[in-house]
């Protein structure tokens, strides 16, 4: 049995889940969300919690068993606290800044990148080279950021461009300097 699979996924209050064959509907304090889960897998509400159970032992279903409880214990993950994905920015003029809605970036091109955010996600900016993509739906909230994170990806000699909070960039040395070279 799959050990992420069996886990009972706990419904907090004020969260309400409906389950109509292979569609899922969770809404939450934050907003709601809907899904369609693979037709094979049994998700069913007991007692204040989801379980998901899965029909044979079948490699393809015990594949779908722990992927079907991952996403909708995500969807109650979102719906009650959000999802965040932090950014930097690094290099000398590189800055981020909102317009409306909008993310205009500053990122060394002759031009300004600008990132119109889909339905459900917004940007908050801490500072200039500080920002968050911020929604109620993980999968989109991970896109979202790492399109942002493609208009400049951190280089590897200097370390300039867009990178995850705390990510580690690898860096290389540069071209070796002529040494006691001839004049």
């Amino acid at each position: 049995m799959s050990r992420i699979g069996r886990l009972p996924i706990a419904v907090p209050s004020g969260v309400e889940v409906t389950i109509e064959g292979p569609r899922i509907a969770v809404s939450g304090p934050r907003g709601k969300l809907e899904r369609a889960l693979p037709a094979e897998m049994r998700v069913e509400r007991q007692d204040g919690t989801i379980v998901v159970s899965r029909p044979s032992d079948a490699k393809h279903h015990r594949e779908l068993h722990g992927l079907t409880r991952t996403l909708v214990a995500n969807m109650v993950t979102g719906v009650t606290a959000g999802y965040r994905k932090g950014l930097e920015i690094t290099g000398v003029g590189y800055r981020a800044q909102k317009i409306g809605e909008k993310l205009q970036l500053s990122l060394g091109y002759s031009h300004p990148v600008e990132i119109e955010p889909p339905p459900g996600i917004s940007f908050e900016l801490e500072n200039p080279t500080r920002l968050a993509v911020v929604g109620i739906d993980k999968e989109l909230v991970g896109q979202v950021a790492a399109a942002v994170r493609a208009s400049r990806k951190p280089e590897p000699y200097k370390g300039k461009g867009v990178r995850y909070a705390g990510e580690q960039v690898r860096r290389k040395a540069g071209k070796a300097g002529k040494i006691g070279a001839k004049k």
